[in-house]
C-alpha cells in the first residue's frame, strides 16, 4: 500500500477563522518502506498571504521573512494533488491538517480530496495507548526514536518521525499482511461549512417535522380556507395544494 506521512504547520487553530498554512511536508512510504529523494517528498513553505503571530512563531519558528517570497498554496495545489493521488494518507490528529488543506482547496475551487483514504495515527494511538501522552513526542521516546534534531515543530521533519511512529505502532519495516491502520474517508475527518450547513438545515427540518401541530382555532382555520378556496377558484384550479374541501371549488 502506498502512504503518504503528511504534515502541516500553521498561522493558528482555524482556517475558518482565517489562519492558513505556512508550510506543509509529505513523505511517500512504499511497502512499508520509507522513500527518499525528490519524487518521493513534498515539502513547501507556503506564504499564507496574512500576518504569522509572535505565538505561533515560537513554537513552529517560521516568520513573516521566512515565507514572504514563498509560493501560495493554489501556487503549490496541484502538484500536491498529484503527489498524494492514489496514495493513503497518514496523519497525526487528521482533522486538524484535512481542516486546513481542504479549506483551502476549496476557497482555490480545485477539486477536492474527501474521498481520499486517511488513516488517524492519534487516534489509533489513543486506543492502543489508552490514558497516556500520544503527541508526537510521547510516541517517538515509546517507540525509541531519535528525535534528538527537533528543538522546534516542523512539517518535513515531523513527517519524517511520523513514517518511523506509524511503523513502530503497527509492528516495524517487516512487511505482513493485516498491519496497516484501517483507513477512513477524508470526508470523516472533516466537513467544508457548505457540507455541515446543509447537515445542520436537514437536522433542523427532521427536529420540526416530529413536533405535533400547534392547536388552531376553528374560526382560524375556516378563514384560512376561505382564503385558500378563493385562491383556488380566481386561478381557475391551477393550485397545487391537496384538499378535499376545494374539490367542489371550481
Amino acid at each position: 500500500m502506498r502512504l503518504i506521512m503528511l504534515d502541516t504547520e500553521t498561522t493558528g487553530l482555524s482556517p475558518l477563522s482565517g489562519d492558513r498554512m505556512v508550510e506543509i511536508g509529505a513523505i511517500e512510504v512504499l511497502n512499508r518502506k520509507v522513500l527518499c529523494g525528490d519524487t518521493h517528498v513534498f515539502h513547501h513553505y507556503i506564504n499564507p498571504e496574512r500576518d504569522i503571530p509572535a505565538e505561533v512563531v515560537r513554537i513552529h519558528g517560521i516568520n513573516n521573512a521566512k515565507v514572504k517570497n514563498k509560493p501560495t498554496f493554489r501556487e503549490i495545489a496541484r502538484d500536491f494533488l498529484d503527489f498524494v493521488a492514489g496514495a493513503t494518507l497518514v496523519i497525526h490528529n487528521a482533522a486538524f491538517d484535512l481542516g486546513f488543506i481542504m479549506h483551502e482547496l476549496h476557497l482555490n475551487g480545485l477539486p477536492n480530496i474527501q474521498d481520499i483514504p486517511v488513516i488517524d495515527t492519534l487516534a489509533f494511538a489513543r486506543k492502543k495507548h489508552p490514558h497516556q501522552r500520544n503527541n508526537l513526542d510521547a510516541l517517538c521516546d515509546r517507540y525509541g526514536i531519535e528525535r534528538g534534531m527537533r528543538e522546534l515543530h516542523g512539517a518535513l521533519l515531523d513527517s519524517q518521525l511520523l513514517a518511523e511512529v506509524y511503523l513502530g505502532m503497527t509492528g516495524g519495516r517487516q512487511f505482513s499482511l493485516g498491519m496497516d491502520i484501517p483507513s477512513q474517508p477524508a470526508s470523516s475527518f472533516v466537513q467544508l461549512p457548505e457540507q455541515s450547513r446543509g447537515r445542520d438545515e436537514q437536522t433542523e427540518t427532521a427536529t420540526l417535522m416530529k413536533r405535533s401541530l400547534p392547536p388552531i382555532a376553528d374560526e382560524d382555520y375556516q378563514a384560512h380556507l376561505s382564503m385558500l378556496r378563493r385562491i383556488h377558484k380566481e386561478s381557475q384550479g391551477q393550485t397545487i395544494w391537496k384538499i378535499p374541501e376545494l374539490a367542489e371549488v371550481s
